[in-house]
């Protein structure tokens, strides 16, 4: 009996440091429902149809909001004695919490919001890109990816906070046309 004991201590580490197999991808099946989200893509922009939300009734000079974000869901399976950590990653606008005040629905302001939400998909390829650079273990895959994503979601915050203030929310047009190159520059890069 102590020989197994001892045979399985000496297998379990070996075992819970042992990399594991990876499969990434771009998803647009999540529990979240279809009729209250729109998923990221280079070929659809936002249209003023799809901010279903309830603008405030109040007499903020803010004229749009975009609810956007990223988002995985990640499982672990085994088989044959071998571990594979499957990641789905997918980037969100959500219709039901981004809203447009009366009258504000320009070609101009869409192009802010679209960028809102152009920012969390860059934020999202980051994220996907640190991804397939980490070696994960199963002794490590749940607390390296929580991490991770925890970062990218700071870079999402920070890009859309600068984004926001640099342009004084869209306002400042020069500042404006100044991120329109910015994030078309690293959309570009990504999606080449």
């Amino acid at each position: 009996m102590k020989k197994i004991a001892i045979y399985i201590l000496l297998v379990l580490p070996v075992n819970l440091s042992a990399q594991i197999s990876t499969r990434l991808e771009w998803t647009r099946h999540t529990s979240m429902p279809s009729s209250e989200v729109l998923y990221y893509s280079t070929e659809n922009k936002l249209r003023w149809d799809n901010f279903k939300g309830r603008p405030p009734a109040d007499n903020s000079k803010t004229a749009a909001i975009t609810m956007s974000g990223f988002g995985y869901n990640a499982s672990m399976k085994s088989s044959k004695g071998k571990g594979e950590l499957e990641i789905s990653v997918y980037c969100y606008f959500n219709k039901e919490k981004s809203w447009v005040k009366p009258g504000r629905n320009t070609a101009y302001i869409l192009n802010h919001e679209q960028h809102h939400f152009d920012i969390s998909y860059i934020a999202a390829s980051i994220f996907v890109e640190k991804i397939r650079e980490i070696k994960f273990s199963v002794s490590d895959y749940n607390i390296l990816l929580p991490r991770i994503y925890d970062e990218c979601l700071e870079i999402m915050n920070k890009m859309q906070d600068e984004y926001d203030g640099q342009t004084k929310n869209g306002q400042e047009t020069v500042f404006q046309e100044k991120w329109n190159k910015i994030i078309e520059n690293k959309l570009s890069i990504i999606t080449n």
